[in-house]
């Protein structure tokens, strides 16, 4: 008997597609309700003065962004929203691709310290701040405590701006270094063990075979990697609240923190609905950067 092929006929293919389709509205509904229109909201917000609290409020066109340009507190925490982005950026990349090279040999306890390295992600960077706070504040500190022992004395890590930044940074980075090298992990184990093993029959050394061979092949979870670190860094909150509160000062704000001081406050919502719409167009603008010049790397590569 010859198999019979049954044939969908135009209508039956018309609705199947029409069904898929249907499927993608709850999925919209949702990005529609809780982020598209708090958006349009906030860049409604940012033209007016109101206070966050009264019923109501003028509109003042570009006032509001007009104040950034001259607002010395924004530009502090424009600086370190930059720093905190691209240095907890560049720490991650390092420590966890040395990370995942050592962990991929495998090996007795490679896989309690993937758990260890990992574990930080899953605590919430609020309990994380907290924990670094009894190790560094001024008045005993862990830290302090030690340097005392040895007779360097107690150092005002917190309430030092340049300390306090370089801690901040340190901190988002160790909790989130696990995030790069579950990346790296993930790209090291999708490489053919075969290359490696053509390598070492044509008597390519470590660092050969590494930096030319393995290395570019690493292009697609470096790329995630950063641009994952970066946008997490830029929108940096919970560490820096709980640790120095944005202070002394105005001195160690990102302009996350700096949103919910001007918010609650200074009373100032329309204000710190301006401060957002930059810090969005920021992330979007360096993201958007970011994909674009990996791409080019990725094209001039090869891979």
């Amino acid at each position: 008997m010859s198999a019979v092929q049954i044939r969908p006929t135009r209508k039956s293919t018309r609705f199947r597609g029409i069904s898929i389709n249907l499927m993608y509205f709850p999925a919209l509904g949702l990005f529609a309700v809780f982020l598209l229109w708090p958006a349009i909201q906030g860049l409604m917000l940012s033209w007016t003065n109101w206070d966050g609290y009264s019923p109501g409020f003028a509109n003042v066109g570009f006032a509001n962004y007009e104040r950034l340009v001259s607002d010395p507190n924004f530009h502090v925490a424009l600086r370190n929203t930059f720093l905190f982005g691209i240095g907890s950026t560049i720490i991650q990349q390092i420590v966890g691709l040395f990370l995942a090279v050592l962990l991929d040999r495998g090996g007795r306890g490679a896989s309690f310290m993937k758990a260890v390295v990992y574990l930080p992600v899953l605590i919430s960077p609020v309990v994380m701040g907290t924990f670094y706070y009894l190790i560094f504040r001024y008045r005993q500190g862990a830290l302090n405590e030690i340097l005392e022992l040895v007779g360097i004395g107690p150092l005002a890590w917190l309430s030092n701006p340049n300390f306090a930044i370089v801690v901040i940074i340190f901190i988002n980075s160790m909790q989130f270094v696990g995030i790069s090298m579950i990346i790296y992990l993930s790209g090291l184990q999708a490489i053919p063990e075969e290359i490696n093993e053509a390598a070492l029959l044509d008597g390519v050394s470590g660092w050969q075979s590494f930096s030319q061979i393995i290395w570019p092949m690493l292009h697609p979870a470096f790329a995630a990697s950063v641009v994952i670190n970066l946008i997490g860094g830029l929108k940096l909150f919970d560490i820096v609240r709980v640790l120095t509160n944005g202070g002394p000062g105005y001195s160690t704000n990102s302009v996350s923190t700096l949103i919910g001081r001007t918010y609650f406050g200074n009373q100032a919502a329309g204000y710190a609905a301006a401060q957002g719409v930059v810090l969005f167009l920021i992330i979007a603008l360096f993201t958007v950067g970011t994909n674009f010049w990996l791409d080019r790397r990725s094209q001039r590569i090869g891979v």
